[in-house]
């Protein structure tokens, strides 16, 4: 499985109708869209279709055909995510119409051949499964444990203090958490 950690942008044009597809990280994906149809007021098509993991590791999809004929844009466009590996990662594809009608097929190709235009020119990522790790640290040992934290890429995502120092949450490949862990063990208390 892959994901973007950019947003790009392409556009295909078909018989004058001009389709503006954007791959970006789902998490950015609502205030995209919204940007997007701020942006362009006069787009007759906002078609959407996303893909991302949850909490309980199950891929949750979902696509919108903004209006265009049942089955024609959205399906195909969640289709060419899904057939890529693609998760945690949404697609917005914006279509001006340009005068002629493509008929139900020319809008599945359409669709289809703008997703994979602007995932062909996106750099994708491999995606692996983070651990969730959380230890103790005392205030003297925060700025080497941060530094080596970060040093090995690992994100911190939660910290609190109390009077002993600091209980961190980070997200982790385990084999990259047992090169930390190994390093650090004498200054951090694992916290189940």
């Amino acid at each position: 499985m892959k994901f973007v950690q950019e947003h790009t942008s392409q556009t295909l044009e078909v018989k004058q109708s001009k389709f503006i597809a954007h791959l970006v990280p789902y998490k950015i994906f609502t205030q995209t869209l919204t940007a997007l149809q701020e942006e362009h007021p006069k787009a007759r098509h906002f078609v959407v279709a996303w893909r991302y993991i949850n909490e309980f590791d199950q891929v949750v999809e979902h696509c919108s055909d903004d209006g265009e004929p049942k089955g024609t844009s959205g399906k195909p466009t969640l289709a060419v995510l899904s057939g890529n590996g693609l998760i945690n990662t949404a697609v917005i594809i914006v279509r001006y119409f340009g005068g002629t009608k493509l008929g139900t097929g020319g809008l599945v190709r359409a669709y289809s051949d703008a997703c994979n235009l602007v995932i062909k020119n996106s750099e994708l990522v491999d995606y692996v499964k983070l651990q969730t790790y959380t230890f103790h640290t005392v205030y003297a040992d925060l700025s080497l444990v941060e530094y080596r934290l970060d040093e090995l890429g690992i994100h911190i995502s939660e910290k609190d203090f109390d009077e002993d120092g600091v209980l961190i949450k980070v997200g982790a490949e385990e084999s990259i958490w047992k090169i930390f862990y190994a390093q650090n063990k004498r200054i951090i208390k694992m916290k189940h």
